[in-house]
């Protein structure tokens, strides 16, 4: 049998994490990342067996008993990831009454979920209603997306609406838009309640003044999300720096022939 941390997962959460690190997405211990796995695809390893501790979650997660998360540490650095996966990643286990959890691989100098974990679980639970398949929930600090809720009205069509005009690649890979909920402190269960109610139609969700929850149904997917919603951004604010005048932009009938050519379906009253 091999180790845990030679496993595929634990490769893919070193790329990505390293990755977001160097686009400046999550800088000193902000951002995290939990990906979730099925008891089969654990059980090959020899070492995720024993448990390590058992903590409260402090909400009913009984909607995810049994399933196992790979998730990032609290006040860990996603620079280091990549360097030492024992320290700053973890597996954990939701128990079977949904109330607690249980380490079983990683944290090994006595590490802690993300303080967002329970946010975390709480958008697991309602983007699995949405597609089974759904596994990533990721928060970062993109850049120029934060400064839009800077400048920009924080109302979700209009930002929608926005992020889809500046490429064409938005519409067809955010085709729902993107939800927006009130600046509200982080790393606490009101702030997860919020996203989560968002998440059942938005497979993003803008935190304002902070940054982005995302979901998907892979590491790869998730990240790709981030990517073309904050390149959307960034081409939004290259447009300011350029005079901030638009002469031409991408219709809406462009936009509606668009999604027929790639046959995904705009959120409804957004075009």
């Amino acid at each position: 049998m091999t180790k845990f941390i030679d496993s595929p997962y634990v490769e893919t959460m070193r790329e990505v994490t390293y990755q977001s690190y160097l686009r400046y997405w999550d800088e000193r211990n902000g951002g995290n990342v939990s990906c979730r796995l099925t008891a089969e695809e654990v059980s090959p390893y020899e070492d995720v067996h024993e448990v390590k501790s058992t903590h409260e979650l402090g909400f009913d997660a009984s909607a995810l008993a049994g399933q196992y998360y790979l998730v990032t540490g609290t006040g860990r650095y996603f620079r280091n990831v990549t360097k030492q996966p024992l320290l700053d990643l973890g597996l954990v286990k939701i128990s079977e009454d949904g109330q607690s959890y249980d380490i079983v691989w990683g944290f090994e100098d006595g590490g802690r979920p993300t303080s967002e974990f329970p946010s975390h679980l709480m958008s697991h639970i309602e983007r699995l209603k949405v597609n089974p398949e759904q596994r990533v929930v990721f928060h970062c600090h993109p850049t120029n997306l934060i400064a839009l809720t800077f400048t920009q009205d924080l109302d979700e069509r209009y930002l929608s609406r926005l992020l889809w005009k500046m490429q064409a690649e938005s519409l067809v890979v955010f085709p729902e838009g993107i939800g927006v909920i009130p600046y509200m402190t982080p790393g606490t269960t009101e702030i997860g309640k919020a996203t989560a109610e968002k998440m059942a139609d938005f497979s993003a969700v803008i935190w304002p003044h902070h940054g982005l929850f995302a979901s998907g149904i892979s590491l790869d997917e998730t990240y790709g999300l981030v990517e073309v919603i904050e390149k959307a951004a960034m081409i939004y604010s290259q447009v300011g720096a350029q005079g901030g005048i638009i002469k031409q932009e991408i219709t809406d009938q462009e936009l509606k022939e668009l999604a027929n050519r790639f046959e995904v379906t705009p959120k409804e009253g957004f075009l």
